[in-house]
């Protein structure tokens, strides 16, 4: 069973890694290809989303996408050169608005596994669910809202269908890379905790 990470205050760490993520996120928006049938391009943030809750954990994490779109809010452009209210009113700010959600949820899921061998399984399917399955949903919608779009087909056919096969090689892409990277720097040091996510046993190492 995994195990509950503790955490019970901000760490200047965690900020700094954040931070970092949400760098890398910015930096990946600029990666797009724009489809002719879709308002919504496909980028490679989603892999930073997920990436961010899968390295950094539930709270970090989220906070490093909401430093994202404070910025874009603020009028930087952040979002694949991108910047201002019009991006998150505009038709993907349903995909936008989910993320912060998906990197908690994926964050969260993360600080509870062990290190073994289904690690890489189960943090795929985090991925799947939580990294994109969870974002479709308010993305399509919006995007139909804010265009004008009248059918349920056609919605999907801009804002969903595309995009599965590529969110499936971000999922796997994530959960491959976090898997070897927490072997050598576990969310605990992150965190600044004793214990938690992939501990090799239920108790605590001692502390030094």
């Amino acid at each position: 069973m995994g195990v509950l990470l503790q955490v019970n205050k901000w760490t200047t760490r965690g900020l700094i890694f954040s931070a970092l993520f949400a760098g890398v996120m910015i930096a990946l928006s600029f990666i797009k290809i724009y489809l002719p049938f879709s308002a919504v391009p496909i980028t490679l943030q989603t892999l930073a989303v997920m990436l961010a809750g899968a390295v950094l954990g539930a709270r970090y994490g989220t906070l490093a996408v909401l430093i994202v779109i404070g910025l874009a809010a603020a009028g930087f452009p952040v979002m694949g050169g991108s910047g201002g209210i019009a991006v998150l009113v505009g038709p993907t700010a349903g995909y936008i608005f989910s993320w912060p959600v998906a990197a908690f949820l994926i964050g969260l899921c993360s600080q509870r596994m062990q290190q073994n061998k289904y690690t890489f399984p189960k943090l795929l399917i985090a991925n799947t669910l939580f990294g994109a399955l969870l974002v479709y949903p308010g993305g399509v919608w919006w995007l139909a809202h804010s265009t004008g779009m009248d059918s349920l087909s056609k919605a999907l056919t801009a804002g969903m269908w595309p995009f599965i096969p590529g969110d499936l090689v971000k999922a796997v892409l994530c959960a491959g890379v976090v898997t070897a990277v927490r072997q050598v720097y576990p969310v605990e040091r992150i965190l600044n905790s004793d214990s938690g996510a992939w501990a090799e046993s239920d108790h605590p190492p001692v502390s030094r």
